[in-house]
């Protein structure tokens, strides 16, 4: 204990550390690459290992614009059903892991869990208590002005009202999808807590798309949440190439007329196959010039005609103007045995 500091000794160095002042040390960020970059100028980004981005830029670019059709549709359709004014667009467009989906929403709420013909698995469209109850007010002839929020789950009759605006939204989110597959959306059931409800592991990323809607002086969001196992299949779909090349049903005649008359002008071989016959590698290969290759096949049966190697036409053998010709007697179905 010889190395005791006394008092006058501590003070000394409070003193000392009070007085100098203390040089943060920066830490350099290195950047490994081949070329020479200036640290300062590169925009680095966290990544979370924990929660991929299954969904490319280009998808979810996709995602957004398919969705914003489905506001404006969905916003005509509710605005016609309503007798007023319904303001409905895309606020966000977003991918997540659905703990992080259900975490973010309010309890009580309308969580109604959807199912299309052709998918695997069940989407989610929540609606926000904060534009539900003014519907149902609007629905039961009320203006809405002084309408208390109640915060309780929903009663079977209000149930059946809000389930009117929620056939209307699927019909415009099928409208919406047809550009990519048709698809026939239905709700198969509804729950208030959205904590119950697990369709999906919590750490499955899904694609959450948020609308803002506006009736009035009142305001809510909805939410779609689309698992990522869901849409998988049509994914490949959602691609910038695919998805803009889509076009309406009249452009599209336009561009078949088009393409048709192209194709029509597209040079195609033609061969015939007059015989088939088997015979050993040793016959073969003793084959020399003049010799004879018998088959079994009348001459006076069809032989088959191929268009660029497919079996097509069953043709007659002929002469036309001195020339060996072809007679196409009718197509070649599968049940046939040329």
């Amino acid at each position: 204990m010889a190395d005791v500091l006394d008092q006058n000794q501590v003070d000394a160095l409070l003193a000392a550390a009070a007085t100098t002042p203390v040089e943060a040390a920066a830490s350099e960020g290195r950047v490994f690459s081949r070329r020479r970059r200036d640290g300062e100028s590169l925009e680095i980004k966290s990544y979370d290992f924990k929660r991929p981005e299954r969904v490319s830029k280009d998808q979810m670019r996709s995602l957004q614009t398919l969705h914003e059709g489905f506001a404006r549709n969905f916003g005509a359709s509710l605005s016609g059903f309503l007798r007023t004014i319904i303001e409905v667009k895309v606020a966000t467009c977003e991918q997540m892991t659905y703990s992080e989906f259900t975490s973010g929403l309010p309890n009580p709420t309308s969580f109604n869990l959807i199912e299309a013909d052709g998918l695997e698995g069940q989407m989610c469209l929540e609606v926000s208590p904060l534009i539900v109850y003014p519907i149902i007010d609007r629905l039961l002839g009320g203006n809405s002005q002084d309408l208390f929020i109640p915060q309780r789950p929903m009663t079977l009759i209000e149930v059946r009202l809000i389930g009117n605006v929620t056939k209307r939204a699927l019909t415009a989110l099928a409208e919406a999808w047809a550009g990519i597959r048709p698809f026939e959306f239905k709700v198969a059931a509804t729950e208030s807590n959205p904590q119950l409800v697990q369709i999906v592991p919590p750490n499955e990323v899904v694609v959450v798309v948020g609308f803002e809607l506006k009736m009035g002086n009142r305001a809510g969001t909805m939410n779609l949440c689309i698992p990522y196992n869901v849409i998988e299949p049509v994914m490949e779909q959602l691609s910038s190439q695919s998805w803009f090349a889509h076009t309406k049903g009249g452009m599209a005649k336009g561009f078949q007329t088009q393409i048709a008359g192209t194709l029509s002008r597209a040079p195609l071989e033609l061969t015939a196959v007059l015989a088939e016959t088997t015979m050993t590698l040793r016959d073969l290969v003793q084959l020399s010039p003049g010799d004879v290759v018998t088959s079994e096949h009348p001459a006076s049966v069809p032989v088959v005609l191929c268009v660029e190697g497919e079996r097509k036409f069953a043709a007659q053998i002929g002469q036309f103007k001195g020339k060996r010709a072809l007679k196409v007697v009718r197509s070649i179905t599968e049940s046939d045995r040329l």
